[in-house]
């Protein structure tokens, strides 16, 4: 193991194999790779369906076909599996836990690819019960790809995000119909025609404006689950039976190694906050993928590890003028936030730059770019929902003496 790599790579998911790849095509040689599960490849080794590959490989692959694709692009020597990232030091000195024990390593530069994960019961606090088979779509996939049996045969889905969907089809699969999917929103948050394919095809309802309040043991068993209580949005309740209950969504990204210095999190998205060149306040810190922001897709995680790869590798050669300065993106709502969250003055000015922008509830209007109150670009009217990907390049002006920036949404349209 080369302990003072030029970058260390943490997560060996779609972004960070990809940035892997990248840096090896750059001439970045010495580098490592570590994920704690004992396979690179991420979240697509346990979804089975063919919606991998596309964009990369130009055909429909499954889930750990395309997985390992990503892993035979990367000398297998520059990665470690079933290895942790325990802390991350000054100096970028990172903690790491393996089969072998612990290992300081020292890189020249780091990269945080370490994704996210979904919201469990616990942090949605559903009170009622506490039988068995409450899980995740993660857990669902995991017992999936191991080839074990499935312990239910009617469980309900919570939440209507693309994932959600993912997991009425790991269901069908397995010749299990879901009971019906939970949606407390009026619509679902995934596009269609999704919920068309559920209802009509998969023989699934949807229950619209409707939240789950209780889960219901058997009086005479309490670890089988029988039924759950809905509330609607108008207070009235109802039982719906069902032998599970699978949460989906509501992703959070895993950026635990920066608890240590909240100042490096956005605290919108609760992932790392970035300039334009991917970095972190933290020297010679990047990050890319899910880790940013709630869910992508993996052809996206795959396309920012390339992006990262790129700015780290100039950065290596002193192409990049150092972060001195950093303006906040800041953002009102009904946006959420945007990535990135800071602008380096620097390399930005008579620049476009692509921000990626989330929603916090949905609008009809326009997005607005102020610099210091002063709007300086707006986009086209848009109806912009929750969780959906919104991208723009908006060119950014003189920002010499600038303090600050600012996302608004303007109604009408």
């Amino acid at each position: 193991m080369n302990r003072e790599p030029d970058v260390l790579i943490i997560g060996a998911g779609p972004a960070g194999l990809s940035a892997a790849r990248a840096l090896g095509d750059l001439g970045v040689d010495k580098l490592l790779v570590i994920d704690r599960e004992p396979e690179a490849g991420g979240i697509p080794r346990f979804c089975p369906h063919p919606t991998f590959g596309l964009a990369e490989f130009f055909r429909p692959m499954s889930g750990p076909a395309y997985a390992a694709k990503l892993r035979a692009r990367v000398d297998p020597g520059r990665i470690m599996t079933s290895t942790t990232a325990l802390r991350i030091g000054p100096g970028r000195e990172t903690l790491l836990s393996s089969l072998n024990g612990e290992v300081t390593i020292r890189p020249k530069r780091l990269l945080l690819a370490t994704g996210i994960r979904e919201t469990p019961r616990s942090a949605r606090l559903v009170s009622g019960d506490r039988p068995k088979n409450i899980l995740t779509t993660g857990a669902l996939q995991r017992i999936m790809t191991e080839g074990r049996p499935l312990p239910f045969r009617r469980p309900v889905i919570i939440g209507t995000e693309l994932v959600s969907f993912s997991a009425l089809l790991s269901l069908r699969d397995a010749g299990v119909t879901a009971a019906a999917v939970i949606e407390d929103g009026e619509r679902i948050v995934a596009r269609r025609p999704a919920d068309w394919f559920a209802r009509f095809i998969l023989r699934t309802p949807i229950h619209f404006s409707s939240r789950l309040t209780r889960i219901n043991a058997a009086p005479d068993d309490a670890g089988r689950l029988v039924s759950v209580t809905i509330t609607s949005s108008s207070g009235i309740e109802s039982q719906l039976e069902c032998d599970a209950v699978i949460f989906t969504g509501r992703f959070t990204p895993e950026a635990s190694l920066l608890g240590h210095d909240r100042s490096l999190l956005n605290e919108a998205s609760r992932g790392p906050a970035i300039d334009q060149h991917w970095r972190l306040a933290s020297d010679g810190v990047y990050a890319a993928g899910n880790v940013l922001r709630g869910v992508e897709t993996s052809a996206w995680c795959a396309r920012e590890g390339i992006a990262v790869a790129r700015a780290i590798a100039a950065d290596l050669r002193g192409h990049i003028a150092s972060a001195d300065r950093r303006i906040p993106v800041t953002a009102r709502a009904p946006i959420a936030f945007s990535t990135p969250s800071f602008i380096a003055p620097a390399t930005a000015s008579n620049e476009q730059i692509a921000l990626g922008i989330r929603m916090a509830t949905a609008a009809r209007g326009r997005i607005v770019l102020a610099a210091d109150g002063k709007p300086f670009w707006q986009s086209a009217i848009m109806t912009a929902r929750p969780e959906r990907r919104i991208m723009i390049s908006p060119r950014f002006p003189d920002l010499a003496g600038t303090s600050g920036i600012e996302l608004f949404f303007e109604g009408g349209g």
